[in-house]
């Protein structure tokens, strides 16, 4: 698990880690050992017009080919960039993914 420095995110390690033992020694089912590691996972930042522009404009690819990689319109990334609409659930996972890890993680 890859945390930040601080109190909260040590107290989140230990909690995580004493609830993977638990879960190896069978005392916590796999869906609440799910719910502790959605506890212990950074948060997804949220990304305004400029960051997707800006994003866009460093992996060198046009509106409608960030469209086909996220499985969206064309329009719906021309609103996200003006400000008209933001993304949200799998759409800004993805552009996270893309913002970290780059274009060949997500084709």
């Amino acid at each position: 698990m890859k945390t930040k420095s601080g109190a909260k995110s040590r107290i989140l390690e230990a909690v995580h880690e004493t609830a993977g033992d638990l879960h190896r020694l069978g005392f916590i089912d796999k869906r609440k050992m799910r719910k502790f590691d959605a506890l212990c996972l950074d948060p997804i930042p949220q990304y305004d017009g400029e960051k997707i522009r800006a994003l866009r404009d460093h992996l060198q690819v046009s509106q409608a080919v960030l469209a086909a990689v996220l499985n969206t319109s064309v329009s719906t990334v021309r609103k996200w960039e003006i400000g008209d609409k933001h993304p949200s659930g799998p759409s800004l996972k993805l552009l996270n993914l893309l913002d970290r890890k780059g274009l060949e993680a997500v084709i």
